[in-house]
């Protein structure tokens, strides 16, 4: 029987390094005592109802160990997103039926509305405990706790995974201890990882990706697994060193980041042999690569785990790779198959307005494992037995998909359909750019117009006439896909995993405080929004 309580447990007795976290380490065995501290704590504040444990802290040691006390007793980890607050961390923790919350003293002023009777704040969650805290004289209570009794099986609920909320209201997504279990086994095989490894795990671990990618496949082969309270770029590569890193795991663009790093000539000195994430751009993949002397791993999945494209050899470079049999674009609005994509010699794809859909799985529904009582947003995402993802794609002949977006990333100038994906590789081939985010915001007339926010390099100066030049020269860009508006940024709003809060830019549109070029006519170059600008553009909104 494949669980993470069964992993936990045939990990009791081994006295290899199992955790590390800044100067500290766990041997396994140390860290499978920890959890069944923890989970003898767990049993003895137990409640009537949903056995649900929310936790709020960074990537520490205490998050892991609270982790498997929960698989050990069965109970439901609800990985609390430190970034929400007030209104939306409430709700958060609320509609999750949570019982009780672990947290520590940065995030418990975040949580007074819960009550804190039912409330255990780790007094010092970077060192040692005090055993006079409340936290330690309870723990204290229960040190030395056997391994409890266990009636997990594969279906036992393991945990509630928020979506990444980057569109809406995030949903809760149920995965059991078998789904993780498994998936956590295939990926340790798919990379090779064994007791030898060190897997680096710097993506919260409240996210989908830092358990099914990082911390479950080092559970399943035995390995090392390095916390790191947050992501860095700066400290990546002295974390890869110091620890001696072999397998990292990534989701959105940490790459990007890390690759805005000023670049040595020893990079590739390095242990790191395997990456493997989500939605980095196919040049990053590349760079990455070369520069880091490593191998990258691309693929698309979802949290919900209904669908996946994976990466062959012979992937084009911009394309995902290929799925599953079942796997198919479709139009949303008629249930048809989108014909297949064609391209000009440059690559450009020449019919975006019929080929591109959205990418539905005919098997992926019985991957599926639910939301937590949220039966609308069930019955949206499974239709006549199919998993639709919610994410923009096409298919070429030879049966690659390519990823165009999210379903809000939909842009329609001049009544010509497009999505943002395209649009934002192209943009990033400009050597300032690091990362680019296209959205559409609402053109004074009719339809949308693309704005383009542009996070630069430091120091970077925008010339309106290069820029002009540069757009000009890419063959593969519509003719509808220039932006019309440019901001220029040092920082994007993003969620915990690096992913942009589009939401955020389409709502702020061009009511910034940083600069913004625009272009007030199809065949004028580039200037400087002005406030004058500003006031007529609002005018003419407000008029349409």
């Amino acid at each position: 029987m494949q669980t993470i309580d069964a992993l936990i447990r045939a990990r009791a007795d081994d006295d290899r390094v199992g955790l590390v976290h800044a100067e500290r380490s766990w041997t396994h065995r140390e860290v499978t005592q920890a959890q069944a501290d923890r989970a003898s704590v767990l049993l003895s504040l137990r409640q009537d109802g949903p056995f649900h444990v929310a936790l709020l802290m960074d990537n520490l040691p205490e998050y892991v160990f609270w982790m498997g006390a929960a698989a050990l007793v069965g109970a439901v980890v609800v990985g609390a997103n430190p970034t929400h607050r007030g209104d939306e961390l409430a709700r958060d923790l609320t509609h999750t039926e949570c019982q009780l919350l672990v947290t520590t003293p940065g995030y418990h002023p975040l949580v007074d509305f819960f009550p804190p009777e039912r409330t255990l704040v780790i007094d010092n969650p970077d060192g040692d405990l005090d055993p006079a805290s409340p936290y330690g004289v309870l723990l204290g209570e229960h040190r030395g706790a056997a391994l409890p009794d266990s009636e997990v099986t594969e279906e036992t609920l393991g945990l509630l995974l928020f979506t990444s909320g980057t569109s809406g209201a995030p949903k809760a997504c149920l995965c059991t201890q078998g789904r993780l279990a498994r998936i956590g086994g295939i990926v340790a095989q798919m990379f090779s990882i064994t007791e030898d490894d060190v897997c680096y795990l710097a993506m919260p671990l409240f996210h989908s990706n830092a358990l099914m990618a990082g911390w479950a496949p080092a559970l399943a082969a035995g390995a090392t697994a390095v916390l790191r309270d947050r992501f860095s770029a700066s400290q990546f590569l002295v974390d890869v060193r110091r620890y001696g890193v072999t397998y990292f795991n990534y989701v959105g663009k940490p790459l990007s980041y890390i690759l805005a790093t000023p670049e040595r000539p020893d990079d590739a000195d390095n242990s790191l042999r395997r990456c493997f994430g989500n939605e980095a751009a196919a040049a990053d993949v590349a760079r990455f690569e070369q520069r880091f002397g490593c191998r990258v791993q691309d693929a698309y999945g979802s949290t919900e785990g209904g669908a996946a494209v994976q990466r062959t050899p012979d992937t084009p470079r911009s394309a995902l790779g290929r799925a599953m049999p079942g796997t198919v674009i479709l139009n949303p609005e008629t249930g048809e198959e989108c014909p297949r994509a064609r391209f000009d010699d440059r690559g450009k794809l020449l019919n975006a307005d019929e080929a591109i859909g959205e990418l539905v799985s005919q098997t992926g529904a019985a991957g599926f494992e639910g939301y937590w009582r949220n039966a609308d947003a069930e019955a949206n995402r499974v239709r006549n037995g199919w998993y639709w993802t919610g994410d923009l794609a096409y298919r070429d002949e030879n049966d690659f998909f390519y990823f165009a977006g999210r379903d809000f990333d939909w842009l329609r100038v001049d009544g010509e359909n497009f999505a943002a994906a395209p649009v934002e590789e192209i943009l990033q081939r400009h050597p300032m750019v690091i990362l680019a985010s296209v959205y559409a915001v609402e053109d004074t007339v009719v339809g949308d117009q693309v704005m383009a926010t542009l996070l630069v390099t430091e120091g970077s100066r925008f010339d309106p006439e290069e820029f002009s030049a540069f757009l000009a020269n890419e063959g593969d860009l519509g003719t509808k896909w220039a932006p019309k508006y440019v901001r220029l940024t040092s920082d994007l709003p993003t969620t915990a995993t690096t992913k942009v809060l589009k939401r955020v830019l389409r709502n702020e549109s061009w009511h910034c405080d940083e600069p913004v070029w625009w272009r007030p006519g199809r065949d004028t170059g580039y200037r400087l929004l002005t406030e004058d600008d500003v006031r007529e553009l609002d005018e003419a909104l407000e008029a349409r």
